[in-house]
């Protein structure tokens, strides 16, 4: 099934209904067929990106960090792989965890391998979705030594059992070859903080409790899996960063959605950041760091990609813009004192929190390298700053937006907007354009899309249904983005899927609720007036409302803002039985831009690594993934080889086949 959170779509309604479409394309011509269903001929928009820049001076020498370097750029100087003999692509090693075996049914189905490794002290180093560190020589994949935390999973975790990266340091006071002078943090899905010998992989003894540092929730949990940590820790000098993931919705007194810091050498707290501490009129709720956190060494300074406050889709107990939450927040990192922070959206109530690294790139203008951060959001807006000061490097301004939300829900009149970049997905959906199979099918969707209130980005929920367009899955996700520094292009993944808001009096307990909205996913919003339904937006025969393509890769020139190509990513191969039409699909995870002038993506429901030319934004070439890549890639050089590297495990609650392996492909020896 397609399920972003629990809002699902079923591989057998997919697999049956475009059968039907490949017949009616085949029988009825496609031209015909695209008008009456609405579709788009072609995404692409012309367009090269020059190259700017003769180098990259010392962007991507490495890869030592989950998003290649501490400023997220996923950029690797290395050309070896290049346009030209990309084809020749074969698999040069795998290595399978073998996490899967003995688990049960119930926690593989809360299970997704988004993992991206790292080159350190001569091994690749990755976590599995259970949280294992696993080194392997880069050559050969073969199993160096492995550390396993013994997670439990029984503890039904908000946002899955995961682990996306792991994170290094090394200790300038500690002789070369002393214990854990080099180390590797990562955070677990019971909120542990764990520090291991990098070459070892046995525990920093000194820090914390033997290696451990416990973070303790602010209040009780409902369930243990209410509060984790996905994502991996940021360094900043020797100090360890890390946020937390909290499940959304379920109340407005929820844990607080603190950011710890810890010194790298004992686990001892330096200092901590409250996301909604520019707030003091809330009551109850939480605002967190559930993603990537990006660090700029050189001033010092840590970037914090701040969520919704909670609950998501009611902010009557939160009144006001909710200062620091849905915000870029500049840190000094020794101090945690707010250097500066810029807010995506003021008083969220969709759920269209910060999901992705803030990308603290180089861009070249006028023969001058500027120092920015470019955030992606779920709502296809891309934000740039000046890194300094925060200021807009790129224009932006406030808009209206509707009003005239639930009652007791104080709206923000405005938003902020990018001047020179359209969103990269639609936000709009018009009745008229609904996506059907048959024409009754899309009479069927444009009569639910006029049922429901839609006005465009941020409409407020409703009583009768609102539409949410893009989806709380994106617009853009964890997988963050890409950026050439040759190019000044920024390249960013996004998804095209609309679903629907329905917020329902708290006197409706579940069962009325469930009775209404049916398999919709449900959240109670307790200590709020109100409960609340989503799902995604579809047609009777269970296909989106929402036109193709459901994935979408596009180019964006961080210069001026303008999307210079935009590509269909993905096609429905592994939905529909091996019928692969290019109609996109959703994807998690980010892109990989080398040297040798390609981006390379897994993160589709069709199990492909593909790779794209990144000046055009043409696909050049795609590898069989032996289970679903929902992960980002990384590449590197050994011994004089380059590889490709990307985890293939699936995401349960995507749907996308299930898996253990870590894959690297290169060139033929």
């Amino acid at each position: 099934m397609l399920a972003f959170g629990h809002m699902k779509l079923t591989k057998t309604h997919i697999a049956s209904i475009l059968v039907l479409l490949f017949l009616a394309i085949t029988f009825l011509g496609g031209s015909a067929i695209w008008s009456v269903l609405g579709l788009a001929d072609d995404l692409t928009i012309e367009g090269t990106a020059d190259v700017v820049r003769s180098d990259a001076g010392d962007i991507g020498t490495n890869w030592a960090e989950y998003g290649g370097d501490k400023g997220g750029n996923r950029y690797v100087a290395a050309s070896t792989i290049n346009k030209n003999n990309v084809q020749q692509l074969e698999i040069a090693w795998t290595h399978k965890s073998g996490t899967l075996k003995g688990r049960s049914e119930d926690a593989l189905s809360r299970a997704a391998l988004q993992t991206t490794p790292i080159l350190i002290e001569s091994s690749l180093v990755y976590c599995t979705q259970f949280n294992e560190v696993i080194a392997l020589d880069p050559g050969t994949g073969k199993e160096k030594w492995r550390y396993d935390p013994k997670v439990p999973t029984d503890t039904r975790p908000g946002n899955q059992y995961t682990c996306r990266g792991v994170s290094y340091w090394k200790d300038t006071k500690a002789g070369e070859n002393a214990r854990c002078a080099a180390r590797l943090f990562t955070g677990t899905v019971d909120a542990r903080i764990i520090a291991l010998d990098a070459r070892t992989g046995q525990p920093c003894e000194n820090f914390g409790e033997k290696g451990t540092k416990h973070i303790q929730s602010s209040i009780s949990l409902r369930w243990p899996g209410e509060f984790q940590i996905t994502s991996a820790p940021a360094i900043v000098g020797d100090t360890v960063v890390t946020g937390t993931s909290i499940s959304d919705n379920l109340r407005t007194d929820a844990p607080k959605g603190t950011v710890f810091a810890f010194d790298a050498r004992t686990g001892e707290t330096k200092w901590t950041f409250d996301p909604l501490s520019g707030s003091p009129n809330i009551r109850g709720g939480h605002s967190n760091v559930w993603t990537t956190i990006a660090v700029d060494e050189a001033r010092g300074l840590v970037f914090l990609p701040t969520s919704s406050a909670s609950p998501d889709y009611y902010g009557g107990n939160r009144p006001g813009d909710n200062r620091y939450a849905n915000s870029v927040v500049a840190l000094n990192g020794e101090t945690g004192m707010v250097t500066w922070h810029f807010q995506s959206v003021h008083h969220d109530v969709w759920d269209y929190d910060l999901p992705a690294q803030p990308g603290l790139y180089q861009v070249w203008r006028d023969g001058k390298a500027h120092d920015v951060v470019a955030q992606v959001t779920k709502t296809g807006l891309i934000f740039v700053l000046d890194r300094e000061t925060g200021k807009p490097f790129l224009p932006i301004e406030e808009r209206r937006v509707p009003q005239g939300g639930v009652k007791g829900e104080p709206l923000s009149p405005t938003q902020p907007f990018p001047v020179n970049t359209p969103p990269i997905v639609p936000n709009k959906l018009d009745p008229n354009n609904a996506f059907g199979i048959t024409l009754w099918d899309k009479l069927a969707c444009k009569s639910k899309l006029e049922s429901l209130r839609a006005e465009g980005l941020y409409t407020p929920p409703s009583l009768n249904g609102t539409l949410a367009y893009p989806f709380t899955g994106g617009g853009a996700n964890w997988g963050s983005a890409a950026f050439d520094p040759q190019r000044n292009l920024l390249v960013i993944n996004m998804n095209n899927a609309a679903s629907h808001i329905t917020v329902h009096q708290a006197a409706e307990d579940r069962e009325q609720v469930n009775e209404i909205s049916h398999d919709d996913e449900f959240a109670p919003m307790e200590g709020a007036p109100y409960s609340m339904t989503r799902a995604i937006t579809l047609s009777p025969l269970g296909l989106p409302c929402a036109a193709p393509p459901w994935g979408v890769l596009a180019g964006i020139n961080l210069d001026s803002g303008k999307i210079v190509w935009r590509q269909t990513l993905g096609t429905t191969e592994d939905l529909a039985g091996g019928l692969a039409l290019k109609f996109g699909t959703p994807s998690l995870g980010g892109p990989m831009i080398t040297a040798g002038g390609l981006t390379f993506i897994g993160a589709t429901m069709d199990d492909y690594l593909r790779a794209f030319e990144t000046a055009t934004g043409k696909e050049l070439w795609k590898g069989r993934l032996p289970a679903g890549g929902q992960a980002t890639p990384m590449s590197y050089v050994w011994k004089g080889r380059q590889y490709v590297v990307i985890a293939a495990g699936g995401h349960a609650r995507a749907g996308t086949k299930l898996g253990d392996d870590i894959v690297a492909f290169a060139l033929p020896e």
